[in-house]
């Protein structure tokens, strides 16, 4: 007989801004013992080192982190020139040194070279499995790390300030996936010299920014009262880009235990006209989230149903 979880059933999406100093498995650990949650996960993982946007994900909000993850991401970053490190930020040790400082206009006329589909070998020092185990856990026991590329997705990236001829600070918008260590470190070997991030924000996961986030010492603060619960986010905040179908309480009964209902019926009340087939919809009952199902054939048939 399984154990039964411990905790209260929360469910829905909290935006943490995340502080330096500290990993994203224990921003999970405090705000899951603040909210004394069942279960909680997070939407990307930001360094020790970085701050900024940082979506947790409580109970069946754990089923939607994979359409959160495929959104879109936003970073501010500061490169140092001159010292390339061995985890590509500030926090590894210096492997490399450079005396070229380039200029602004140098920097303007590479970072097209960054825009649209590129590949990235990620940074030696990620959670990558290599063989079974972690990169970063092989790159600290100093032995050999080789990644392969992988290809990756940047929208805009954009050159903010240059206070000193030392650092430059960026905005990119990227795709999933994205190591914006790598990226530092790319663009300063395409300028000819090196570099790694000395400062790192996130400002934006999908449809959350640095106006949805919260510090963990406001969540505690609020987590001794039911104030907490409250601010969380519906799970189907993290599936706004999906087509959503209302259900009668019949079908949402017959998707809840796994079975298929008619797309001919539903689409009497709603058109489908807009939705192919095989498409990922999301099926809703008095305004909750009953299912993510797909149409298929005449019937919709539910992937990953939602208990609340």
């Amino acid at each position: 007989m399984a154990r039964k979880r411990r905790g209260d059933p929360v469910h829905g999406w909290l935006v943490i801004d995340k502080e330096p100093g500290i990993t994203s498995a224990k921003v999970v650990y405090k705000a899951r013992k603040i909210l004394n949650a069942a279960k909680v996960g997070h939407s990307g993982t930001l360094d020790p080192l970085a701050t900024g946007v940082l979506p947790l994900a409580f109970g069946e909000a754990t089923k939607t982190v994979s359409y959160m993850m495929d959104g879109k991401k936003e970073y501010r970053f500061t490169v140092q020139w001159g010292e390339a490190r061995d985890t590509d930020d500030a926090e590894g040790v210096v492997i490399e040194t450079s005396d070229h400082r380039p200029n602004e206009d140098e920097i303007k006329a590479k970072l097209g070279n960054f825009i649209g589909e590129i590949e990235q070998v990620p940074p030696a020092y990620s959670a990558i499995k290599v063989d079974g185990e972690r990169a970063y856990k092989l790159a600290r026991a100093e032995k050999s790390v080789e990644l392969k590329a992988r290809k990756i997705f940047i929208e805009r990236f954009e050159l903010l300030e240059m206070p000193d001829a030392d650092h430059a600070t960026f905005e990119v918008t990227s795709g999933k996936g994205v190591y914006i260590r790598g990226l530092a470190r790319d663009l300063a070997r395409e300028l000819g010299t090196v570099g790694h991030i000395s400062a790192l924000r996130r400002t934006r996961v999908g449809p959350f920014n640095e106006k949805d986030a919260i510090s963990l010492d406001k969540l505690e603060e609020l987590g001794h009262n039911t104030a907490a619960v409250d601010i969380l986010r519906p799970v189907e905040t993290a599936l706004d880009d999906i087509p959503a179908l209302a259900l009668t309480e019949d079908e949402a009964r017959r998707l809840r235990c796994g079975q298929s209902v008619s797309a001919l019926d539903v689409a009497k009340r709603t058109p489908l006209t807009d939705i192919d087939q095989g498409a990922t919809i999301c099926a809703m009952a008095d305004g909750k989230v009953v299912a993510l199902a797909r149409i298929e054939g005449g019937e919709i048939r539910p992937f990953r149903v939602l208990n609340f």
